[in-house]
């Protein structure tokens, strides 16, 4: 047991000391931003635009292009996302809603339609060795963070499931260090659910 237990740790500094310093300041950025949404602050913003450009440059370079380009729409986001929280004096001014019956179906039919066209882009005119799976975790991230910058509820069960499917897509790109972050990031992401759907109901009454 302990010869199977120091080899692991061996195994995890390994994979520490492999991991570039890109990576490094993609994913510690992105820790803070995703834990400062969370908690409805808007710094999460700033510093979410420092992290979507590390990860831009990281997935270019994994030929993970439909992630890429991901990360060049949270660019954009992260502005409006930024501005509208702004758009009041006080962040608290600015209502959790939730996501309709409508809302959800149309989510869905969004996603699945992106994942298909992304995928099938992907698996015929780049290098891409995941197209597929890239498309479908950009698609559902994509429709996510939409939700994100309305404050609607809803948005932090979409981060849930698509961290939940990064986790072995990093892991399969040996993208080990971007693989514990998203791991953790389902648990904020939860986190982030419960603390919303709190305050979306003081608000209902």
């Amino acid at each position: 047991m302990t010869i199977a237990t120091t080899s692991f740790f061996d195994f995890l500094i390994n994979q520490f000391i492999q991991t570039s310093i890109l990576e490094w300041f993609a994913v510690i950025t992105g820790f803070i931003c995703i834990y400062l949404a969370a908690k409805e602050s808007i710094w999460n913003w700033p510093i979410s635009l420092i992290s979507v450009t590390c990860y831009g440059f990281l997935f270019f370079r994994e030929a993970m292009y439909g992630d890429m380009t991901l990360q060049v729409y949270f660019l954009f986001t992260g502005v409006y996302g930024w501005y509208y929280w702004l758009s009041k004096k006080e962040e608290i001014q600015k209502p959790i809603t939730t996501l309709k019956p409508k809302g959800w179906f149309l989510a869905i039919l969004f996603i699945t339609g992106l994942s298909v066209l992304l995928g099938w882009f992907m698996a015929n005119y780049t290098n891409s060795t995941v197209p597929y799976a890239d498309g479908f975790c950009t698609s559902i991230s994509f429709v996510a963070q939409i939700l994100l910058t309305r404050k609607v509820l809803q948005n932090w069960l979409l981060w849930v499931f698509a961290n939940a499917c990064y986790v072995p897509l990093f892991i399969y790109k040996h993208l080990n260090l971007s693989a514990i972050l998203y791991f953790v990031l389902i648990i904020i992401a939860y986190n982030g659910y419960r603390d919303w759907r709190k305050k979306y109901r003081e608000q209902e009454n």
